[in-house]
């Protein structure tokens, strides 16, 4: 089982139900396609932050990394990341994750509670 987190840019939009209906309008223009974008400047900085702290999954030798999927970058495409993180370690990860988003002035979605992070 995983926990989803989708980040992006953009405005932050004005509530939670807005923010469902933006991050779901991203991800079928930029995850749910067979071509899929190369990830934007942005995202690539964000993914890069993520990985200072934990490893990719691809590298994870001692099994230390939230990450479920690897490469993480994998998980990217235009102006979105959507990524999922290993339950036993959402709560610090998705934590981590949202903090360095909001820093760098992107917008964070918590998938399975359908609302904005931080």
């Amino acid at each position: 089982m995983s926990f989803d987190l989708a980040v992006g840019e953009g405005e932050k939009p004005a509530d939670d139900k807005t923010a469902g209906r933006v991050f779901a309008d991203l991800y079928d223009r930029y995850i749910d396609r067979k071509v899929v974008a190369p990830p934007s400047e942005r995202i690539a900085a964000y993914v890069a932050t993520l990985l200072e702290r934990w490893c990719d999954l691809t590298e994870d030798e001692e099994d230390t990394s939230p990450w479920s999927t690897g490469p993480l970058i994998g998980e990217a495409s235009g102006p979105l990341i959507y990524f999922p993180m290993r339950w036993s370690m959402a709560e610090e990860a998705s934590a981590y994750a949202a903090d360095v988003a909001e820093s760098m002035g992107l917008i964070c979605f918590d998938v399975q509670q359908n609302r904005l992070r931080p």
